[in-house]
């Protein structure tokens, strides 16, 4: 009796041990293609017309590849601790791991308490990413046409507006560094996202007097700030979402130079004057301070029918100068899109939307512009799939200014791809 109870305990001694210990799992995406990208532009010279054809391998047609490692662990009285570490793939390159600025798709660490939520710090996804990869037909694939998440190679549609980091889209911005995620619990279908994100530098810049030896001093402050907020609501086979994020970035001159001057006494900024002395203007070939504000909302819904799911979504982009509201930059998207699983195997997705640009006033370039997408997976197994992505997007009404009467009237992009993806 007394060896089968000193079993019994040791087993549960055991059992409590191989609970505190992490899990780890490995996971990824690989995804090969061949892509057909052609665009056309209208200007005052004419039609311009380009056609690329290519094998597309890290930045796969239907999905980004990656590998990722993430992991918890039960730290007792239903607080985990867990991370993230993902990357990116480049299988056609001569470096399996991308070097790019995106190669760090998400590194985090964390704590999750039951009942209450969780909290993570490091480089994650923005909540609009996070809120429109659940509301969006497409899915976030790398095709044009959508116009939530648009392609890169668009760049007319968005060149007004790429100052952030994107990491691939210039609708919003996809990933923070330096961030501090939150996440609730879900309590009456509501569950509240938030994030804060900070990187600033400070270098002091002391004046020199009249009369000093000639000089070149850099310093100011360097801030990049950012924030958001999101809510999302579940209710049976509705879900809802609003989110809002706002980045702040303010740069100072790149460099300060001071020539001094016996002939007078006068210090001025940015200016010179008759007796030839140039006090704390911009030297050189310096850039000029920035100071813009970034601001982001989407808003969204997704309701499955059950033959079928129905999504329609609405995002807008705002830039700005904060020192003069008259200098800006914003773009604004709303479209709609169903999938569904039209045999056991076939899955098919279709997307619509339009929208507008509109860069520094009325006096430059407006725009407005439209898309759609077609898609298609088959499916081999739970993991594998292959798949064909049509889509198309366009511009239409392009105002430019009086002056540049041979600037780019209109565009037209169209793309497809076949491809095949395995997750891992």
């Amino acid at each position: 009796m007394k060896k089968s109870l000193l079993a019994v305990a040791a087993m549960g001694a055991f059992a409590s041990v191989a609970q505190a210990q992490s899990s780890v799992t490995v996971y990824g995406i690989l995804d090969q293609s061949f892509s057909s990208l052609q665009q056309r532009n209208a200007t005052g010279s004419g039609l311009v017309t380009n056609q690329t054809n290519a094998i597309i391998g890290g930045n796969g047609s239907e999905t980004t590849s990656r590998i990722g490692f993430r992991g918890t662990e039960d730290l007792g009285g239903g607080v985990s601790a867990f991370f993230t570490i993902e990357t990116a793939i480049t299988p056609n390159s001569a470096q399996n791991f991308s070097t790019s600025g995106t190669a760090n798709r998400q590194t985090f660490i964390g704590l999750s308490k039951k009942g209450l939520g969780q909290a993570s710090v490091g480089t994650q996804y923005t909540p609009i990413h996070t809120a429109m990869a659940a509301t969006s037909a497409g899915q976030q694939n790398n095709i044009v046409g959508d116009v939530l998440y648009p392609n890169a190679a668009t760049t007319n549609q968005g060149a007004v507006v790429t100052n952030q980091a994107d990491g691939g889209t210039f609708g919003y911005v996809v990933r923070a560094n330096n961030s501090i995620n939150l996440r609730s619990d879900n309590v009456a279908g509501f569950v509240g996202t938030a994030f804060y994100t900070q990187n600033n530098s400070t270098t002091n810049m002391s004046s020199p007097a009249n009369g000093s030896v000639a000089g070149t001093y850099t310093g100011g402050t360097t801030n990049s700030t950012g924030y958001g907020l999101g809510v999302n609501y579940t209710w049976n086979k509705l879900l809802a979402t609003a989110n809002i994020q706002s980045f702040k970035a303010e740069n100072p001159y790149g460099q300060i130079s001071y020539v001094a001057s016996a002939s007078s006494s006068t210090t001025s900024v940015g200016s010179s004057t008759a007796g030839g002395v140039v006090a704390w203007g911009v030297g050189g070939a310096s850039a000029a301070g920035t100071n813009t504000q970034d601001d982001q909302m989407y808003f969204a819904a997704a309701y499955d029918f059950g033959v079928l799911k129905a999504y329609a979504g609405y995002l807008n982009r705002k830039v700005a100068n904060v020192n003069n509201s008259n200098e800006y930059a914003k773009r604004s998207a709303q479209q709609i899109g169903v999938r569904s699983f039209i045999t056991p195997k076939i899955e098919g997705w279709a997307s619509v939307g339009s929208g507008r640009i509109q860069a520094y006033g009325s006096g430059l370039p407006t725009a407005n512009f439209t898309g759609y997408q077609l898609g298609s997976n088959y499916w081999l197994s739970k993991r594998t799939n292959l798949y064909a992505i049509y889509g198309a997007t366009g511009t239409s009404n392009v105002s430019n200014n009086v002056a540049n009467t041979t600037g780019q009237r209109s565009s037209n992009y169209s793309q497809y791809a076949i491809g095949a993806r395995h997750t891992f």
